[in-house]
């Protein structure tokens, strides 16, 4: 099992020590960046004749409705979960009354059944997410997300970094998974349906049989800093 940061577990020393030696980097917080307003460029204002009336143009948003956010589908396969992990870290719509912690919370529901990983999971998991400045921006654009998985793959260092991990240092069953894929955003930019798509890459940590009947969610690389 993972370990918080400040534990001293002999278990935990020893992840460190695999972990590092696969550039493994699981801190910080980052942002994600807006749809790219340089693509398209507001026309300048018209003069006006003297004493003609300027209009005024008043942008009146949809009233956001409530959306269910599905859970993510419990399973025994590790990288049918993987792939599940990765599709609900990725996908939100700000034109949605659904707030960033029901999709937090999502995630959490599946994590490390002790709680031990949760507060780390968390951290990890707002790695991916806008800031909550930020989402405020995306939802006047009505702003959505969603993943497109182009391949699936164990590490090739994570026999390396088990090896090393030594016989106490991972629950059986503690394995993971780097997700390739393109990140796609769309949404609406002056009256006009918008859109872009980011190649993105990154770990998923988890745990499953023999320790757990179905998989759990453990820690999340950071975004482009996948396990090699």
């Amino acid at each position: 099992m993972l370990r918080s940061l400040d534990t001293t577990d002999p278990r935990h020393r020893r992840l460190i020590v695999a972990t590092a030696t696969a550039l493994l980097i699981l801190a910080g917080v980052g942002t994600y960046l807006a749809l790219a307003k340089d693509q398209h460029h507001q026309a300048p204002p018209k003069r006006s004749e003297p004493g003609a009336e300027t209009p005024v143009q008043i942008r009146v948003s949809p009233q956001p409705v409530a959306a269910d956010v599905s859970p993510i589908d419990k399973s025994s396969d590790p990288e049918t979960f993987a792939t599940g992990v990765a599709t609900a870290l990725f996908e939100w719509d700000t034109a949605t009354m659904t707030s960033q912690t029901e999709y937090v919370d999502r995630l959490v529901s599946v994590a490390d059944p002790t709680g031990e990983e949760s507060a780390g999971l968390v951290s990890d998991i707002a790695n991916y997410l806008p800031t909550a400045t930020a989402w405020a921006s995306l939802r006047e654009y009505r702003t959505r997300q969603w993943l497109e998985i182009t391949a699936t793959s164990v590490p090739s260092v994570w026999p390396q970094a088990v090896a090393e991990a030594g016989t106490d240092g991972l629950l059986p069953g503690t394995t993971a998974y780097t997700i390739e894929g393109i990140r796609h955003r769309a949404g609406i930019w002056e009256d006009s349906p918008a859109s872009s798509a980011h190649k993105v890459s990154f770990t998923v940590f988890l745990v499953c049989a023999p320790s757990y009947p179905t998989c759990h969610v453990l820690r999340l690389s950071l975004p482009e800093k996948p396990l090699g």
